[in-house]
């Protein structure tokens, strides 16, 4: 009898393979985040119900969304190695997902998402089409090189805000300093990521910060991005003449010190996770802090 070794994967599992492949509660967070902001940042608040109707708000958000998600997926596709190595339970692609399968359900999602964009504006369209392009360049190319791996990951994360303000320009100073804060965030977790992967990333030839610098002298340039990520957002909020926004962002001086503590005392794989997921915490905390502002 030829009976196949290879276990049969259920129904459940390919689901819950594919939800995790696209990442599925950050795509959730992606859209939270951009409503979030465009009620209560670029408002009106009192609108909030035909904002949340908006059909031009929601196809740009949904445009986003398919965007992240098909990055997603080829980072994974081209990551299959690497994530054996460092997150060999997380590994989808090759195990619920057919490689071609991946890839095609990377095309669908671009085209759709660029589709969508093109519904809204033109400009939007044009952004799209850019951020597709660099995802794919991070996850075929950029990922595995020190340091603009990191930057593109962050600059995109500040366009999901960014480019609300070109269907809707109210606010767009208010919605310009989250984006920064964003960037930021996002900038010092995936170095901290990095380092937290820097076994698999070694073995497969990747060069980022920590394997060129070592971890001493990773930790000290984030040092550096701290700093300049504190000055650079009271500098604007004093710019705005905002005392509420000065205030709820000294509040966020208080995790962002104990990020800062948990980096010096990190050695371990387990530490940097953990500081990763404080890097989370601290976005929501700075997303909440838009009820106030």
């Amino acid at each position: 009898m030829n009976v196949s070794s290879r276990p049969k994967i259920r129904l459940r599992d390919y689901i819950a393979g594919s939800a995790r492949l696209v990442r599925m509660s950050n795509l959730v967070i992606v859209a939270l985040t951009q409503y979030l902001t465009r009620i209560l940042l670029i408002g009106p608040r009192q609108d909030w119900r035909s904002i949340i109707t908006d059909a031009d708000m929601f196809v740009l958000s949904l445009s986003t969304v398919c965007i992240a998600a098909a990055g997603y997926i080829i980072n994974d596709y081209f990551d299959i190695k690497i994530d054996i190595v460092n997150k060999p339970e997380r590994v989808v692609v090759g195990r619920y997902l057919k490689r071609r399968w991946a890839m095609g359900a990377h095309q669908v999602l671009n085209v759709l998402g660029a589709i969508m964009g093109l519904f809204v504006s033109p400009y939007i369209f044009i952004i799209n089409v850019f951020s597709i392009t660099l995802l794919w360049f991070y996850s075929e190319r950029y990922k595995r090189l020190p340091f603009i791996g990191n930057l593109i990951v962050s600059l995109l994360t500040g366009f999901t805000l960014l480019i609300l303000t070109v269907e809707y320009p109210a606010n767009r100073h208010l919605v310009f300093i989250y984006a920064v804060f964003s960037f930021f965030i996002s900038l010092i977790r995936e170095i901290v990521k990095d380092m937290e992967d820097i076994k698999g990333d070694s073995a497969h030839g990747c060069r980022t910060l920590p394997i060129v610098w070592g971890i001493r002298r990773t930790k000290n340039f984030l040092y550096a991005v701290l700093a300049l990520f504190v000055m650079t957002l009271f500098i604007m909020a004093r710019a705005l003449d905002n005392n509420l926004l000065v205030l709820l962002f000294s509040l966020l001086l208080i995790p962002v010190s104990w990020l800062a503590v948990k980096l010096i005392r990190a050695d371990t794989r387990k530490d940097f996770r953990q500081i990763s997921n404080l890097c989370k915490v601290i976005m929501l905390l700075g997303l909440i802090t838009m009820i106030w502002t």
